[in-house]
């Protein structure tokens, strides 16, 4: 009777074997759905960037404002009817 126990007993840990560390055991399956939820943060950070490159393609395309104010910002320029005036970065004395 002992002898049965044991054998059914070891039986029982080999087919538990597959389950949990087997080639689709819970292991893997568990380690997966991390992999998947960290590569579904990834997109959602890539579609929040791509979502503001095609607003800013559609506004580039739409009117001249867009690229009068990148003009503006990145390029330094200014309207023939302007004047500009440039005013020093640091205004206020430094206290030591």
């Amino acid at each position: 009777m002992r002898l049965l126990v044991i054998a059914l007993s070891g039986l029982i840990l080999l087919i538990q074997y597959p389950l949990w560390l087997g080639k689709g055991g819970l292991l893997r399956v568990w380690e997966m759905e991390r992999q998947i939820e960290s590569q579904r943060q990834i997109n959602a950070g890539l579609q929040a960037r791509n979502a503001a490159l095609d607003a800013e393609v559609r506004d580039l395309k739409k009117g001249l404002e867009a690229v009068e104010e990148r003009a503006r910002n990145e390029l330094g320029m200014i309207r023939r009817d302007e004047i500009f005036f440039q005013l020093p970065g640091d205004a206020t004395p430094r206290s030591r």
